[in-house]
């Protein structure tokens, strides 16, 4: 089995992105490949073939190597909950709730957990690449670090590092970052990579050379800024995509604070009809067809945001004009009367007062909904296929106008009127026909339109990995 670990200078600076090219040009040439994140901290997670969860990202990268996503890939992911605390999950399964001062000092028991699923994966596939978390050279994070070059050291990888060019300042990044590591990790930096350039590289010729003469380590690659790329994100919201036309349905999404799995909404990014908006806090609330409330990792936090920020009176509006709200996992819960957390599941215990749209009524309980789903619209009779993550059980007499039938079982709700859907599935936009079911709900009369994001997906692994074989040294990989 051979590895190589790929950390950046900062966050954002693309490791998931040069893992998941990696892992397609290996693929592509017949390799048998997986990628690994030992620590990931996002709000977009997948749902697993072994019923586990999992950053969202390593499922894409997982998608590259041609294979099922599994919670061996990404053994510890935490779920910001506050600003100073998080849901850890270990394996693919809750562990509980943390501050990050008793994460600290837990990590030497997360480690247990790292390199058990690092053996087991080992022994399943001939290459697997790594992915750091942040930066290796965040020294307030060094001690019993898993993330980074702890790990690569308890594992003795190689390691690729990765700067930003998009930023500016990309040498010092690089420089700066091996500075600050000690010597036996600097060591294990066995290559450099620059990523998101734009222009000629014949621009970068001289200050390469200075670079690996400075370092002593060797440029692996100069990987170009791929225009209008849109693939899952770990965590920051993406909102560059395609140019809508000028009839296009338009659709709001209110930005929560800690909005979960907002790659729900990447299909209506790169739909032709669809003029789609993420509305931060204190920002204008524009018209729209559509109102779509995201899921959310504290539902009742979000809950009372909503309300600050004057949704409640907005959405009151904007439905008395005909328009239409559409509510996903936690947003669905927020359409009803109540949401209940007498556990403090996702923080303090208490009830919180919905938007009393749906009668329907939420409470949170322990043992969180981990499945992959696949069934119909109940109004069209739509194939749909999705995923679940929640915590939350719903009851109420709104629910006996379900949404979807998943193979026979209820889930969701439609109001009387049609204004108001909502269910707990994630990915109902990704298949092309559940997009267009949806969209002609909303009011979308463009049966022609649609948007296959699956091979949307695909075609921009393939893009990824071209840029590797046309960009990156092969030998030096």
């Amino acid at each position: 089995m051979q590895s190589l670990m790929v950390m950046g200078t900062t966050s954002d600076s693309g490791k998931s992105t040069i893992v998941a090219a990696l892992c397609r040009w290996l693929h592509r040439q017949g390799v048998s490949v997986a990628p690994f994140k030992p620590q990931n901290m996002a709000l977009n997670s997948a749902v697993t073939e072994d019923g586990g969860e999992i950053g969202r990202s390593t499922a894409l990268q997982a998608l590259a190597c041609g294979i099922e996503p599994h919670s061996d890939m990404n053994p510890v992911l935490l779920k910001p909950q506050t600003d100073r605390g998080a849901q850890v999950i270990l394996r693919g399964q809750v562990y509980g709730n943390m501050d990050a001062v008793d994460y600290h000092g837990f990590k030497k028991e997360a480690r247990k957990s790292v390199m058990a699923a690092w053996e087991a994966l080992k022994a399943r596939y001939d290459v697997i690449i790594v992915e750091g978390a942040g930066s290796p050279a965040e020294i307030n994070l060094r001690e019993n670090d898993i993330a980074n070059m702890g790990f690569a050291e308890a594992a003795d990888l190689p390691v690729l590092l990765v700067g930003d060019i998009d930023r500016g300042g990309v040498f010092a990044q690089l420089v700066g970052t091996l500075q600050l590591l000690s010597q036996s990790e600097r060591d294990r930096v066995t290559g450099l990579l620059i990523n998101r350039f734009r222009g000629d590289p014949a621009l970068l010729e001289d200050g390469l050379k200075w670079l690996e003469d400075y370092t002593g380590k060797p440029i692996v690659g100069v990987f170009p800024y791929l225009q209008g790329l849109i693939l899952d994100a770990e965590d920051s919201v993406g909102l560059t995509g395609t140019e809508a036309d000028e009839d296009a349905l338009k659709v709001v999404v209110p930005a929560l604070p800690r909005m979960s799995n907002h790659n729900d909404f990447d299909p209506l990014r790169l739909h032709p009809k669809v003029d789609l908006q993420f509305i931060g806090p204190d920002q204008p609330k524009p018209g729209a067809d559509l109102i779509v409330l995201p899921g959310s990792k504290s539902t009742r936090a979000d809950r009372e945001w909503l309300r600050a920020q004057g949704w409640d009176e907005h959405i009151q509006r904007h439905l008395r004009y005909g328009g239409k709200v559409l509510g996903i996992c936690g947003g669905f819960q927020m359409l009803g009367r109540t949401i209940a957390d007498p556990d403090g599941i996702e923080g303090e215990p208490g009830e919180t007062e919905g938007l009393n749209l749906l009668d329907l009524e939420t409470r949170l309980v322990q043992g969180k909904q981990l499945r992959r789903v696949t069934g119909v619209f109940v109004e069209s009779g739509t194939p749909m296929s999705g995923y679940e993550i929640h915590n939350g059980v719903t009851t109420g007499s709104a629910l006996e106008r379900p949404l979807v039938s998943l193979e026979g079982r209820p889930d969701g709700a439609v109001s009387q009127d049609q204004a108001l859907a909502g269910c707990y599935i994630h990915g109902v936009f990704d298949d092309a026909e559940a997009c267009k079911a949806l969209l002609a709900w909303a009011g979308l009369a463009d049966e022609q339109a649609t948007t296959d994001y699956q091979q949307h997906r695909l075609a921009e692994l393939d893009r990824l990995a071209d840029s590797v074989a046309e960009h990156v040294s092969a030998d030096l990989l």
